[in-house]
């Protein structure tokens, strides 16, 4: 078709050639694509492209050219995306030619539209530069009327309409050119631009690809620009400069901030132009100093070329705008009526883009310091802006207002105005580019806490204040945009200790409080018992207002609870309790104050103090109870305020006091079940109980048996005894005589520590039972040094007695002996044995010899005794020795029980005198060889 003669003149002969082209090349991308052949598609493109990319044409419809040419770039891009062939995961050399490989990008649709919103672009510029170059008029060479596309593919025609007849005239270039610029001039190509970015970019953010859809926002961005819509543009540039921030792309943001300055200007926002303004007067220096031209202007935006010139020229321009001077080369600001009305805020923290603009560093000299105590604090100043910086005045903000103060510039006439009592005159306050500096001032903390400097607010120009959060030199971080630029670093203090550990912040101490607290502890806590522990208050200097008594109890050896939480849920009650407090003494105090206990719970109370001037002293009690041996840990903190004002209700002073109070059990009580002395009944169940595992003790039915009660005082206190009871149960009052033998006499006993105290009771059971409950022991006890304590005022301790066999015993063995005897006289004594069966009874007895004494009768012997009679054994023995002396063993056998029953040895033992006592009592024994019963 190329080849063939011309007979349409050169430009519509070119726009019929791509016309054609580009229907056989899109028909040939089709079939590729929808066979799957990917890579030969994109190949067909590229040599599609290459052919066409040079064949402009002339320069008045050079615009046709760029038209076609995106729409190449779009209709293959659509193509891509609405395949079913799916992308190669991984791209081979394969792909391509050794020469020109295939790129991975070449495979995603974004890629084309981003190249068609391009070449879009390229076709607006060459149709502003047409349009300027060729005159449309109506005449001859105007635009021709009636033109429409011709039956044959490229071609235009132009209707010719005289009376009856229609002619179709072929268009001149001229007329072709005309009619082309006047519909290309009724589209807006600038939104047609905006929609490709938008598809580009949406398909680059899927991909994951966020620098090359920030260069798509970027392209939205000036499209919007150059459409006017500034609020939209504004919105764009923002989001692709924090990008360029990040990466560190100066140049590109550069050229961004520049765009965004002119946002500003045409929305009327002083501060947006300010801060943007400021930014690009502090990006880092470039190689370049030369004015830029309007070819750059072109390509790096409307901030033109980034050199040092212009960013001094930036600067320059922002002081003019605050003083209200009138830029050069600009003929109307826009901002001067309202810099005449407020000043300008800009905010800087550590993640602001203008901390490269200023950066404040705060520095204290001590870790720590007393208030109201001198110290000094050190304040140095940064910034990267490219001409001095003259500071009207700074002010630096703590946390506590009454450590602010203000350097204010001598230099400056309207300062003198704004001079109080915490400003302090400086010769000059002049910031020098990347050089520091440094002001070190004197604060006197008045409160205790953390004591933080917050800000530094500078004064620039009088309407600019910039207020910087103060940072630390330790943790002061670097400038992205300037860490790899060659420049001099300095430290922000002059003492390198200080540059890489000073702090912004001073732990201010607590002033030494002149109120004490002491806690009198009378000893061990002892289990039952109410223990008090009295808690005295004494200003020494302080007074004391809205004061507050802290008290907390925790577990000694570890863990903070007082009893686990399974232990919780299955109790009631805690192992420590504190159950109130109730006040001693008050000096100067209402009683409504001493009585308003805010909270008292088992572990933790809050007492409210009553108002004490200095000397007062004021008392309590703390009433606490163990119900378990726990070592506790007593805290008691006293907060209160030097004054009743609402500044001093923030600041107070702590009083601190701990104790260790140990928990004791005051008694170990223990009880022994005894039989008569010298009696002896036969128990079956102990009999049957071979094993050993029933512990059980078994008492005989109808005897009169013997319960020792001991109570052993465990602790280093003397315990007063008040009591000791067997309470039995209800059914056991009936069932089983409990009577007290000997107990406490003189109303109470004195127990010194580790003495022991026996009570000694009677238990006469009339019932069969092998579980029987005889009830509890029961003590009353109290410390002896409660003085002044009624003695009715003790404490119960109860403990169950365990559970007993009774039984009727079938025998019964007595012996009886004189309670002493005569060397060499002889006595008699007696072994009854009594059957308490209906049954005979056939016993074995046999007697041990023994060589403290000399016996006539039988070792050996057999009887048989009838019911309810007794058996009588007898044997005359002579001592042969003095003292305490055992008596020849007898053990009885039962042959229908087979047991055997020996009395113990306490039983067989009698006191031999040497001669004939003599005492001195009334009553006395006659006879050694009386015998009592």
């Amino acid at each position: 078709m190329i080849g063939t003669s011309t007979r349409l003149p050169p430009t519509q002969r070119l726009v019929e050639v791509k016309a054609v082209a580009e229907q056989i090349h899109f028909k040939i991308s089709t079939l590729l694509l929808h066979g799957g052949k990917v890579v030969e598609a994109i190949t067909w493109f590229r040599k599609h492209i290459r052919s066409y990319e040079r064949v402009v044409g002339s320069s008045e419809v050079a615009f046709l050219h760029w038209e076609w040419f995106s729409r190449q770039f779009l209709v293959f891009g659509e193509l891509i995306e609405t395949t079913s062939t799916t992308v190669p995961d991984t791209l081979s050399p394969r792909f391509g030619t050794a020469d020109n490989a295939l790129t991975e990008w070449e495979f995603q649709p974004a890629y084309y539209y981003q190249l068609a919103a391009n070449y879009l672009r390229e076709k607006r510029y060459a149709l502003e530069c047409s349009s300027s170059s060729v005159n449309i008029t109506d005449g001859v060479n105007g635009i021709p009327e009636s033109v429409m596309p011709s039956v044959y593919v490229g071609q235009y025609v132009r209707l010719f309409e005289q009376g009856d007849t229609v002619a179709v005239l072929p268009l001149s270039d001229t007329e072709y050119t005309s009619y082309a610029l006047s519909e290309a001039e009724r589209f807006q190509d600038s939104y047609e631009i905006i929609a490709l970015f938008r598809k580009a970019y949406e398909s680059f953010q899927s991909l994951g690809a966020m620098r090359m859809a920030s260069a798509c926002s970027g392209g939205m961005a000036i499209e919007y620009y150059a459409a006017g819509d500034f609020s939209n543009a504004k919105q764009l540039f923002d989001g692709v400069a924090g990008l360029y921030r990040q990466e560190g792309w100066a140049t590109l943001l550069w050229e961004n901030l520049g765009y965004l300055r002119e946002c500003a200007r045409k929305l009327n926002s002083l501060k947006d132009f300010i801060s943007y303004s400021l930014e690009m007067a502090a990006l880092p220096l470039f190689s370049g100093s030369g004015q830029g031209n309007s070819e750059n202007k072109s390509k790096n935006g409307p901030a033109g070329s980034p050199t040092i010139s212009s960013r001094e020229n930036i600067q320059q321009e922002v002081v003019n705008i605050l003083e209200g001077k009138h830029a050069p080369g600009i003929t109307d600001d826009g901002f001067n009526l309202h810099l005449a009305e407020e000043s300008t805020h800009l905010d800087i923290d550590q993640i602001s883009p203008l901390r490269i603009v200023l950066v404040a560093c705060v520095a204290f000299h001590d870790q720590s310091v007393k208030p109201s105590s001198p110290m000094l604090v050190s304040v140095s100043l940064q910034s990267h802006l490219p001409s001095p910086v003259m500071i009207d005045k700074l002010e630096v903000q703590f946390n506590q207002s009454d450590c602010n103060f203000v350097i204010v510039s001598s230099q400056e006439d309207y300062s003198k105005s704004n001079v109080h009592d915490g400003s302090v005159q400086a010769t000059s306050l002049t910031l020098f580019t990347d050089k520091w500096m440094r002001l070190t001032h004197e604060v006197k903390p008045g409160q205790s806490g953390k004591l933080e400097c917050l800000a530094v607010k500078a004064t620039i120009s009088k309407r600019l204040v910039v207020c910087c959060q103060a940072e630390s030199p330790a943790s002061m971080e670097d400038f992205p945009l300037w860490r790899f630029e060659d420049q001099l670093e300095t430290l922000p203090t002059k003492d390198t200790v200080l540059a890489f550990s000073g702090q912004k912040l001073i732990q201010v101490e607590e002033p030494d409080a002149q109120v004490d607290v002491v806690l009198n502890c009378t000893g061990p806590a002892l289990v039952g018992e109410l223990f008090t522990l009295p808690v005295a208050i004494f200003s020494k200097g302080h007074a004391v207002h809205s004061g507050e008594l802290k008290i907390n109890l925790v577990d000694a050896k570890g863990g903070g609870l007082l009893m686990s939480p399974r232990e919780a849920e299955e109790s009631e009650s805690h192992h420590v309790e504190l159950l109130g407090v109730s006040a001693l003494t008050t000096e100067k105090g209402s009683k409504e104050e001493v009585d308003n206990i805010k909270k008292i719970q088992q572990s933790f109370g809050v007492v409210s103090v009553p108002t004490l001037c200095a000397g007062d002293s004021w008392s309590c009690k703390l009433e606490i109870k163990w119900h378990q041996a726990k070592s506790v840990m007593l805290y008691v903190s006293l907060g209160y305020s030097l004054d009743s004002t609402e500044e001093a209700a923030l600041h107070r002073l702590n009083v601190h006091r701990s104790l260790q109070i140990e928990g004791k059990i005051p008694m170990i009580v223990g009880h022994q079940f005894l039989r008569p002395f010298r009696r002896e009944p036969l128990l079956l169940s102990k009999i049957r109980s071979s094993s050993g595992d029933d512990k059980k003790s078994s008492l005989a039915l109808n005897d009169s048996n013997m319960l020792i009660v001991s109570a052993r005082n465990c602790t280093e206190v003397p315990l007063r005894l008040h009591k000791m009871a067997i309470e039995p149960d209800d059914d056991g009052k009936l069932l089983c005589s409990v009577q007290q033998i000997s107990g406490i006499s003189n109303e109470f006993a004195v127990l010194a520590p580790s003495e022991e105290y026996k009570g000694i009771f009677s238990v006469n059971p009339q019932i069969i039972s092998s579980n029987f409950r005889l009830g509890e022991i029961c003590l009353g006890w109290s410390r002896d040094s409660s003085l002044g304590q009624s003695q009715d005022n003790f404490v119960i301790m109860k403990e169950r007695l365990p559970e007993v066999h009774i039984e009727e015993s079938p025998l019964v063995v007595t012996m009886e002996c004189p309670p002493y005897v005569v060397l060499g006289i002889p006595f008699t004594f007696h072994v009854k044995i009594y059957n308490s069966t209906s049954l005979l009874q056939e016993i074995k007895y046999s007697l041990v010899d023994s060589q403290n004494f000399v016996f006539s009768g039988a070792h050996n012997h057999a009887a048989s005794i009838l019911p309810k009679t007794e058996h009588i054994v007898s044997h005359k023995v002579v001592p042969l020795g003095s003292g305490s002396q055992q008596l020849p063993r007898i053990t009885v056998t039962s042959v229908r029980y087979s047991a055997a029953l020996t009395l113990p040895s306490s039983a067989a033992t009698v006191f031999v005198y040497p001669s004939e006592p003599k005492f001195s009592s009334e009553k006395g024994y006659s006879a050694p060889d009386a015998c009592v019963s």
